[in-house]
C-alpha cells in the first residue's frame, strides 16, 4: 500500500493555510487602522500667514498645527517679498545669497508654466502690477513711457537659475513669486499631514485649496466656486458652483474683487506681461484643479491672462489640468465654461 500523505501532496494544502492565515492578519491590521482612524478626531489648525489666512481640517490623534505652522513660516522665509529676510528679497536686491531649495523648486514650476503658456505667467512681471496697482490708485495713471521702461525689465526668459544661484540679464529685475506661493504653501501644508500619515484632510490658503480623503462628514471635500460679483471689499459671497474635490489641489484667480475704476473705465487687477496694461478679456475667474496647488496657482493665473480661446488651447494639451471659467456675457449676466470631466463632480 502506498502512502498517500507524502511531503509533495500535502505542502498545497499547508500552502493554502499559510496564505489564509496570512491574509486574515492583514484583514484584522486593516481594520484596526481603519477603527483607529475612525476614532481619531477632525483638528482645525488657523492663522495669517503671506498676507491671508490658512484653514488646515485633518483627522489625526496628534495635534500637528505647531509642524503646519512651521512649515508655512519656512515658506515664508523663502518666498514672500514683505519679508526683508527671506530668500526673495535677498535675490531682488542684488545679493549672492544661493537658492534654498523650496525658492528653487518654485522658481522651476514658474518657468515651467511659462513655457507652456507663452509668457502669459511671469513672475518678473511685479514692478508692473505695483505701477498699476499703487499709482494708479494714487491718481497718477501710468504713462506709455513708464509702461515701456518696464516692460524692459520684464520677460521670464530674462532670468535663470545657474549653480544654485538666480542670474538676471539685468540687475534692475525684480522676482514676485505672489501668484505662485499660497499654491505652493497649501502644498507643503499638506506634505506635513501624509509625513505623519494623515488620510483625510483639507489644506486651504487665501483660497488656495489641497484636499485628501473625506471631511468629517464622511463625503468628499467639498469647495465653493464664489460668484464674480463687482464687489472689491466682499469677504464672501453667493457661490457660482461647488465642487466635490477629493485628492486634488484647486486654485482660482479672479479680478472681481482686485480692480479699480477710473473715468468709468474699469481696469482689472491681472496685468498681461507682453502689453504691460490690464486684461481685457471677458474671463471674470478662472478655477484650475491639478495634481499640485502650485500648478493650479500658476495656471489659474495665466489664464486670466490669455483669455478663454488660448487658455482651451493649453487644457487640450495639458488633459492633467481641468478648469472652470465664469465670464461676462452680454446681456449682463454670467456664462460658464468647464472641462468636460468636471461635469460629474459640480453640485
Amino acid at each position: 500500500m502506498s502512502d498517500t500523505t507524502s511531503p509533495q501532496r500535502t505542502m498545497p494544502a499547508r500552502r493554502k493555510t499559510l496564505l489564509a492565515a496570512a491574509l486574515a492578519a492583514l484583514v484584522a491590521v486593516a481594520a484596526v487602522v481603519a477603527a483607529s482612524q475612525e476614532q481619531a478626531p477632525y483638528r482645525h489648525a488657523t492663522g495669517t500667514i503671506f498676507g491671508t489666512v490658512y484653514n488646515v481640517k485633518y483627522q489625526s490623534h496628534d495635534n500637528l498645527d505647531g509642524e503646519i505652522r512651521r512649515r508655512l513660516e519656512e515658506v515664508d522665509a523663502s518666498l514672500s517679498t514683505f519679508n526683508p529676510h527671506s530668500t526673495i528679497s535677498a535675490i531682488n536686491r542684488g545679493e549672492a545669497r544661493r537658492a534654498d531649495t523650496m525658492f528653487a523648486a518654485v522658481f522651476a514650476k514658474a518657468m515651467e508654466v511659462a513655457r507652456q503658456t507663452g509668457g502669459a505667467f511671469d513672475i518678473t512681471v511685479a514692478p508692473l502690477v505695483n505701477l498699476w496697482g499703487f499709482g494708479f490708485k494714487g491718481g497718477s495713471e501710468p504713462t506709455p513711457k513708464a509702461i515701456d521702461s518696464l516692460l524692459r525689465l520684464t520677460g521670464y526668459e530674462k532670468v535663470a537659475m545657474r549653480d544654485g544661484r538666480v542670474v538676471k540679464a539685468d540687475p534692475r529685475i525684480m522676482l514676485d513669486c505672489s501668484a505662485i506661493a499660497k499654491g505652493y504653501g497649501s502644498d507643503m501644508a499638506a506634505g506635513v499631514l501624509r509625513s505623519h500619515g494623515v488620510e483625510n484632510f483639507m489644506v486651504e490658503i487665501g483660497g488656495e485649496v489641497v484636499t485628501s480623503g473625506v471631511s468629517q462628514k464622511r463625503t468628499p471635500w467639498k469647495i465653493g466656486v464664489t460668484k464674480p460679483v463687482d464687489d472689491p471689499t466682499a469677504s464672501g459671497g453667493e457661490l457660482q458652483a461647488v465642487l466635490n474635490v477629493t485628492d486634488k489641489a484647486m486654485a482660482t484667480s479672479g479680478n472681481y474683487r482686485n480692480y479699480y475704476y477710473r473715468d468709468g473705465k474699469k481696469y482689472a487687477h491681472t496685468i498681461d506681461p507682453h502689453t504691460g496694461y490690464p486684461v481685457q478679456h471677458n474671463i471674470l475667474s478662472a478655477t484650475v484643479l491639478a495634481d499640485d496647488c502650485a500648478t493650479a496657482d500658476a495656471y489659474a493665473t495665466a489664464f486670466m491672462v490669455m483669455g478663454l480661446d488660448k487658455a482651451k488651447e493649453v487644457l487640450r494639451r495639458h488633459p492633467e489640468l481641468t478648469a472652470y471659467f465664469i465670464c461676462s456675457a452680454p446681456n449682463g449676466k454670467f456664462s460658464v465654461w468647464c472641462s468636460p470631466s468636471l461635469a460629474d463632480k459640480m453640485q
